[in-house]
């Protein structure tokens, strides 16, 4: 069985009721919810009956608020249920690299629930005003045990997380640009598509490869140049895809 330590739990609750967070959640905020990947298959009724069993409570923050700090423990499931946050990280030359925005509906560092080093991996903030439902480890745990739905859900996250996690690394395995962004365009085409239209703007794509923008947009003229591809604006033709997988490889 599921062990957690009792008064580390209580701590954290009474930590909150004295800071007077809410634990109201409104109609809308339980229809969200139903989107919500651990709650995938329940409807607003039964997971408002699953909440009134445990203790649960909301927090706003304002835009550039900080909602995690990297290496703090992870004593919570988090899930946004209005605005969006992002998840950033600094290496050691003091560059910010941006992991990942989440938005209402997902979860926070679900992986990092359990485990012994159940830290968040990065800073976590605000792109614009959010409110996050928490709810106790201590009583995750027991909504995992009571409910199989949630439980097989849970394991879906973390499963799909690992296997993204798995594609990560092999995409932060190419050293430099021009292999990044071969292999990000290969991997949008597939194996017939021509043509792609990139679902980020170049300065999104910068933060995801780590890259300084104008770097990334001079990278991708010297492809245009080379004749291995074509831009317009968000438009990218593969004109040599023999090379381009020979960059990517």
């Amino acid at each position: 069985m599921l062990q957690y330590d009792e008064d580390l739990h209580k701590i954290i609750i009474f930590t909150f009721l004295l800071l007077d967070m809410s634990s109201k959640l409104q109609p809308e905020h339980l229809e969200i919810l139903t989107s919500c990947p651990i709650f995938m298959g329940l409807d607003g009724q039964e997971i408002e009956s699953i909440l009134s069993r445990a203790h649960h409570f909301t927090r706003t923050f304002e835009v550039g608020e900080i909602a995690a700090f990297s290496g703090e423990p992870v004593n919570f499931l988090m899930c946004v249920l209005e605005g969006s946050v992002k998840g950033e990280m600094q290496d050691f030359s003091g560059k910010v690299i941006k992991i990942d925005d989440i938005r209402a509906s997902r979860v926070l560092a679900s992986a990092f629930i359990f485990g012994k080093q159940n830290r968040f991996p990065v800073n976590v903030l605000a792109n614009e005003k959010t409110r996050i439902l928490y709810i106790p480890k201590y009583d995750f745990m027991k909504m995992l045990q009571s409910d199989m739905r949630i439980l097989q859900n849970f394991l879906n996250v973390i499963s799909g997380q690992t296997q993204m996690l798995a594609n990560k690394l092999k995409f932060l395995s190419f050293k430099t640009i021009r292999g990044k962004i071969a292999q990000y365009i290969l991997s949008l085409a597939g194996h017939d598509k021509t043509m792609v239209e990139l679902p980020l703007t170049q300065n999104a794509l910068a933060e995801q490869f780590g890259v300084a923008r104008p770097s990334l947009a001079r990278t991708l003229g010297e492809m245009a140049d080379e004749g291995i591809i074509s831009v317009d604006r968000k438009v990218l033709r593969i004109l040599d895809r023999r090379k381009l997988v020979a960059i990517s490889g």
